[in-house]
């Protein structure tokens, strides 16, 4: 039995072409899996579970018919949908986990992150990281009208593509120290995450041992998934872990 990893589909209305290619993924690769975790930035924007869009009505109703099959499912936030709750979580039949969690994959203990967190160079991303996460500024939202929520969220997606078309590359991606720290406080040696958008498998070292740091992507023109298998014909150099790339285009 396998499991499989996504994150950062960012799903919309105006993109129809992902969620499609979404639900043949739920139907395809993953239809017999034994646990799928999507690791943040599911949804391109979250104002909230009293929202009436019907893309999330329906991917809800999908994910549900999903989990009822059988696998279990996993949500954690990213920083597009920091404010999905308990509520939508349980319309989906999902278990909202923490970031960062430490879960057993392909029999090893690996760190599950968004990944936002390990991109400590962007201090101006950093600070709007620390308020978005305060619970008293989300009540303040989320007490707010649907209408108003969705202007607002409008305007904060409209400020981050203006301040990251300047932002030096490196200065969006993870800070190597931060992973070397999470693995050291995690008591692993492998961390999958999302968020930077450059799907990779990196080598390195922490404390004197081998270590890994694998990238899923975005889903886009091309989706992204990790496999995690407990398979004994599984290639040796993947660990079990692959990192998979199909065409989303039907």
């Amino acid at each position: 039995m396998a499991s499989f990893l996504i994150s950062d589909l960012h799903l919309d209305e105006s993109r129809p072409e992902i969620t499609r290619a979404f639900f043949e993924f739920l139907h395809g690769p993953a239809a017999d899996a034994d646990a799928l975790y999507i690791l943040g930035d599911f949804f391109e924007v979250w104002v909230g579970d009293d929202d009436d869009a019907p893309l999330v009505q329906e991917v809800a109703r999908q994910l549900k018919a999903y989990s009822d099959a059988g696998p279990r499912l996993y949500l954690m936030h990213g920083n597009r949908d920091f404010l999905l709750g308990e509520d939508y979580a349980r319309r989906c039949g999902a278990e909202i986990l923490p970031d960062p969690t430490v879960v057993t994959l392909a029999g090893n203990p690996v760190l599950l992150m968004h990944g936002d967190s390990l991109c400590t160079r962007d201090q101006e991303y950093m600070a709007f990281r620390r308020q978005a996460r305060n619970p008293q500024w989300q009540q303040a939202l989320l007490a707010k009208p649907l209408d108003e929520r969705r202007q607002i969220a409008a305007q904060i997606r409209a400020a981050s593509k203006s301040m990251n078309s300047r932002k030096a590359e490196d200065i969006m991606d993870v800070t190597p120290e931060e992973v070397t720290k999470a693995l050291r406080d995690h008591n692993s040696r492998t961390l999958i995450h999302g968020h930077t958008h450059r799907p990779a498998r990196h080598t390195l070292e922490v404390d004197g041992e081998p270590a890994e740091r694998i990238v899923l992507g975005d889903w886009g023109e091309l989706g992204w998934c990790i496999k995690a298998s407990d398979d004994s014909k599984a290639p040796t150099e993947t660990k079990g872990l692959e990192l998979i790339q199909w065409p989303t285009a039907s």
